[in-house]
């Protein structure tokens, strides 16, 4: 059976082949009179026919009275094969009084073909028409010719892709039936071995021998991974979630939340300056000073409070400073890349933009995270929604400087916020 269908899958192929190059040398012949024919209107009627003089002589019988080569060389430059004495091509340029002929250097050997070809095509056309139908006629006919050839090539590549599709069906069918009788053998052998083993095997061999369902496993394999690779890469840098241990464990939620205190209390650069600025330990002490939450340690003071005491060498006892003081060491959570400009007076205080927009409720947390992806694509979403107020005084001091421009009137650069200190300090 495997013989057979292997004969089928062969004369298929030798079908489909053959034909195809019939097809096209059958086209490539009729391409070269067509090319020919288009060459020939554009470079040589204005002086030749193929069956009538002009101003040159007909064309009719040329090849007959010279070889293919020599034509290929007179068409090409008659004039050099006069110059360089060839005897026909004098007799011819005497024959027709001295008439000169157009070069025709840009034409390949193989175009100057397809124009002789064309004119032997026209002279047995010619020959063939009736005597009273004229040229007209005979070139009718002969486009009914062309036109009823290449519907019967058309219809034989049809018929041919018919006969492949049938024997393709075929050997499918038949080798559906051989796959079904083993797999029938082998279900037949597999029944003498325990459950769970036979379970296992009829998995096993119907799975590797079910090629479409192999094949869309594979793909599923395929997709699935490269899926998840490109979110991988897609997610590269993006830092959303991100929630650093503090060395101080500073609570959002007390202090924005429960006492209700302004963001830009501690943050006070989001008003005036590129970077909303990490708050320096004296600010803290602004209220720690007296606030020590020791009535949630059983009178002592609390442990992180103590850290901020430390850091700006503060004895609570004698409420002195000591010469000894330490940073904090903050950890960053909202790191946007180098090439990336953002500016939080502008948002804040041009585009009164509140802070949770970004950095999400913060009142809530506990413990501060990164809540926007601050990805291109979610800044620009933002600002392809948020409507621009114009109402303050950025405007205003542009609408100032444009008017003055206007005027022919001078206009510095702290007319246009010169003076910022996000201008020049990152």
């Amino acid at each position: 059976m495997r013989n057979i269908s292997s004969l089928l899958g062969k004369l298929a192929k030798t079908m489909s082949v053959g034909m195809m190059l019939l097809f096209a040398v059958t086209m490539s012949n009729a391409q070269d009179v067509k090319e020919g024919q288009t060459l020939f209107k554009s470079k040589c009627t204005t002086c030749h026919s193929v069956t009538k003089k002009v101003v040159g002589p007909a064309l009719a019988g040329m090849t007959e009275r010279h070889d293919e080569e020599w034509l290929v060389k007179w068409i090409k430059n008659s004039q050099a094969m006069i110059a360089a004495g060839d005897p026909t091509a004098v007799q011819l340029f005497e024959e027709n009084n001295n008439l000169v002929m157009t070069a025709f250097t840009d034409l390949s050997d193989d175009q100057i073909k397809n124009i002789i070809a064309y004119v032997k095509d026209e002279e047995a056309k010619a020959a063939e028409a009736p005597a009273g139908g004229g040229a007209e006629a005979g070139a009718a006919q002969s486009d009914d010719a062309n036109t009823f050839m290449i519907i019967g090539l058309i219809a034989i590549v049809v018929l041919a892709v018919v006969v492949i599709v049938v024997l393709n069906r075929v050997i499918r069918t038949l080798e559906k039936v051989i796959a079904n009788n083993q797999a029938a053998i082998e279900a037949a052998q597999a029944r003498n071995e325990t459950v769970a083993e036979n379970r296992f095997a009829k998995f096993a061999q119907a799975f590797v021998k079910n090629k479409k369902l192999v094949g869309f496993s594979v793909l599923m394999l395929v997709a699935f991974l490269a899926v998840a690779g490109w979110n991988t890469l897609w997610n590269v840098g993006v830092h959303q979630g991100y929630e650093p241990v503090q060395p101080i464990k500073f609570s959002h939620q007390i202090h924005a939340g429960v006492n209700q205190i302004e963001c830009q209390y501690c943050h006070g650069g989001a008003f005036k300056s590129k970077n909303a600025s990490i708050p320096s330990a004296n600010v803290c002490m602004n209220c720690h000073n007296t606030v020590t939450a020791s009535e949630h340690y059983d009178g002592e003071l609390s442990p992180e409070i103590a850290k901020i005491y430390r850091a700006v060498d503060y004895n609570p006892d004698t409420r002195a400073y000591g010469n000894n003081p330490k940073p904090i060491q903050w950890v960053r959570i909202h790191n946007l890349p180098d090439f990336a400009y953002f500016n939080h007076s502008q948002h804040v205080t041009v585009a009164g933009v509140e802070c949770q927009t970004c950095h999400g409720p913060v009142e809530t947390m506990e413990e501060v995270y990164q809540y926007s992806p601050l990805t291109m694509k979610w800044c620009i979403d933002c600002h392809r929604t948020t409507e621009v107020n114009t109402d303050n005084a950025y405007y205003d001091q542009l609408i100032e400087a444009h008017e003055k421009l206007k005027k022919g009137e001078k206009m510095t650069a702290a007319m246009i916020g010169g003076l910022e200190c996000g201008k020049c300090h990152y």
